[in-house]
């Protein structure tokens, strides 16, 4: 059932246009690609220093509200560039094992990335890593399931063929 409507979206008129058109598909490959990075980059980062291992001469919650319009800007862009990639292929993508564990990956990895953001303290007094030992076990998980989500993306196309 998932693959007929799959079919049927990528037989949409602009969702065809998309895929036929080398330059926009490309386009919103790269526009993709870029997002992620930024958006991977800056939870990583976050997660770093939450841990103590990276910006430590800045306090947490200032370092996170310099970073965090980064990672939700980039992050929504590469949903609707990720959606768009998706939907030129949405019948092979929709009943693949393999895009499901990546894109339940990449929830996981962007509920850790929330509870680490509502874990940070606003005060200006978390000053040298002083996090709680709750908070540090929810950034290592966001840590793990951003790398996981990335190690899925990119054997989607070397275990199902896709992509």
């Amino acid at each position: 059932m998932l693959h007929n409507v799959g079919e049927v979206m990528e037989n949409w008129g602009w969702v065809h246009y998309v895929s036929t058109t080398a330059w926009l598909y490309s386009g919103i490959s790269a526009i993709h690609y870029f997002t992620l990075f930024i958006t991977v980059g800056t939870a990583v980062l976050i997660d770093l220093r939450v841990l103590g291992l990276a910006a430590t001469r800045k306090p947490v919650s200032q370092f996170a509200q310099q970073v965090y319009p980064w990672l939700w800007g980039a992050f929504w862009l590469a949903i609707l560039s990720g959606f768009l990639e998706f939907i030129t292929d949405a019948g092979d993508y929709l009943p693949d094992k393999v895009f499901e564990t990546k894109m339940t990956t990449i929830l996981l990895a962007v509920i850790f990335t929330l509870l680490v953001w509502r874990s940070i303290p606003k005060a200006e007094t978390d000053k040298g890593g002083s996090l709680s030992e709750g908070s540090k076990i929810l950034a290592a998980l966001s840590l793990i399931f951003w790398i996981g989500s990335i190690l899925a993306g990119v054997e989607i196309a070397a275990i199902s063929g896709l992509g």
